[in-house]
């Protein structure tokens, strides 16, 4: 167990936020399946939210595109792997690679990290 402590600790200490715990959760969202951070596609940096985003990163964050949904810019706080965002939209709000759960309700957030608009 303290091996998987360590390797958490190294996994997220690149995640941005504020409060932002071990597996990724923040001041703003914290339940336990409050797990995931987003890497924005305006600093390629992962942050734990929006809110922090907004309220650390000094400019305005920008959306992946569609057809940049094959980048990796999901991080799982649990295990450290890192989704595309083609993985992440059809994981069925777990972690493919450890099982953990993440929170569903963050899909009604996607218009702020993810171009959502239909394409004919």
């Amino acid at each position: 167990m303290i091996g998987k402590r360590r390797r958490l600790i190294k996994t997220h200490q690149n995640v941005r936020g504020i409060g932002t715990d071990g597996e990724t959760r923040c001041a703003h969202y914290h339940t336990e399946r409050d797990i995931i951070a987003i890497k924005f596609k305006c600093c390629d940096t992962y942050y734990s939210c929006y809110a922090c985003h907004e309220a650390l990163a000094g400019h305005p964050a920008k959306v992946w595109e569609r057809d940049q949904f094959d980048e990796k810019a999901i991080l799982c706080g649990s295990c450290g792997h890192e989704l595309t965002i083609r993985d992440y939209m059809a994981c069925g709000f777990s972690c493919p690679n450890c099982g953990a759960l993440f929170n569903p309700r963050c899909a009604l957030h996607y218009p702020l990290y993810f171009d959502m608009n239909k394409h004919c």
